[in-house]
């Protein structure tokens, strides 16, 4: 009865510029996602519901930038987490291999004073603890997820209390 007071909108950022075509089609995608069929293919799908936050131009705070690199899964064999330079982008004012911050305090300075050297777009689900960084592929893997809560094919991970309305 009382059970839907616990269920909360997935909180959604998107840590964007404008200037950075893959976090154009990213908002796009986001944005796409919260006001059309979801998936786009099923017309009689309902749009996916969750509050969007969109930080233009402003990287993470470097508490941010710890808590989302818990969120990154490693790529490859390897089972490492990631490091700081899952942020960095190709362009050249970006710091070599030997310079790359070490810490998330140095990375959120870095990317303040730099923010060339950020790698756009940073998409977090913080409710699900997943994000995407500088790939629109894993705004898909994140919207995906969504979906996957909302038409039932995942268990909430409510902690309900045993007891009368359990």
């Amino acid at each position: 009865m009382f059970s839907s007071f616990l269920k909360t909108l997935p909180q959604i950022s998107i840590f964007h510029n404008p200037s950075s075509p893959a976090s154009v089609r990213a908002l796009a995608m986001l944005r796409s996602a919260l006001s059309a069929p979801y998936p786009p293919d099923k017309r009689d799908a309902p749009p996916l519901q969750f509050n969007l936050e969109i930080v233009e131009r402003t990287p993470p705070t470097a508490d941010q930038i710890k808590t989302i690199v818990s969120y990154l899964q490693p790529k490859g064999p390897s089972s490492e987490t990631p490091q700081y330079s899952a942020f960095l982008s190709a362009h050249p004012s970006a710091p070599g291999l030997s310079d790359q911050p070490q810490t998330a305090a140095a990375m959120s300075d870095l990317v303040t004073k730099n923010p060339e050297a950020f790698k756009w777009p940073l998409v977090v689900d913080w409710n699900g603890g997943r994000a995407s960084v500088g790939d629109v592929d894993g705004v898909k893997t994140i919207l995906e997820a969504l979906r996957q809560r909302r038409d039932g094919e995942v268990k909430d991970d409510v902690d309900r209390p045993a007891g009368w309305f359990s």
